[in-house]
């Protein structure tokens, strides 16, 4: 399965695409469409659908995951990623992609296991997950990469993405308590 997760921003937009084979990941691009501050708003637009258009054009994902806007106290900003996101989502739809949205905190839990967690917490993740030998430039690439994995554990419902823990050598209560006697307190 090839998935491409966005995370959008009409001055920066992450993009990731990630191909999952068994609960195995390897990342076939990684990288950001970076607008000029003084270009008009459509001018940004066409260049987030455009690039985003190609990349569907090389990689052929099956699926596409998009973070949703992140409601601050700033509307204005909040209204200018919805129009990244749209022109984004727009792109998946004409190539017939189903596209899914997840919160950032629905993000960040399943890639790090707190949906309060830091960009630089996503970021290490994102790197120890995917066994990244070079770092993407930017947080929005790492946040883009981040979403294409929530969406695979979403699918899937595989659990977390992120690497198990080591399992107890005890499979269940009455092994560890037979195992550990010394452990177990009695009451008087």
């Amino acid at each position: 399965m090839i998935i491409l997760g966005v995370d959008p921003g009409t001055l920066v937009t992450g993009y990731g695409v990630v191909e999952a084979i068994g609960g195995r990941f390897t990342v076939l691009e990684v990288d950001v469409v970076r607008n000029r501050s003084d270009a008009s708003m459509p001018i940004r637009l066409k260049a987030i659908y455009s690039k985003l258009c190609s990349v569907i054009k090389r990689h052929h994902p099956d699926e596409f995951a998009i973070e949703t806007a992140f409601y601050g106290k700033n509307a204005q900003s909040a209204m200018k990623i919805g129009h990244a996101r749209g022109v984004s989502i727009l792109a998946a739809v004409n190539s017939k992609i189903p596209t899914s949205e997840y919160s950032p905190r629905e993000v960040k839990q399943a890639v790090v296991g707190n949906g309060a967690a830091s960009k630089e917490q996503v970021s290490f993740m994102i790197r120890s997950i995917l066994k990244l030998k070079r770092v993407p430039k930017t947080y929005d690439a790492t946040d883009a990469l981040a979403v294409a994995l929530c969406h695979f554990h979403k699918m899937t419902g595989n659990g977390s993405v992120r690497r198990p823990e080591k399992k107890s050598k005890t499979p269940n209560w009455k092994s560890y308590i037979e195992a550990h006697p010394e452990r177990i307190i009695t009451r008087k």
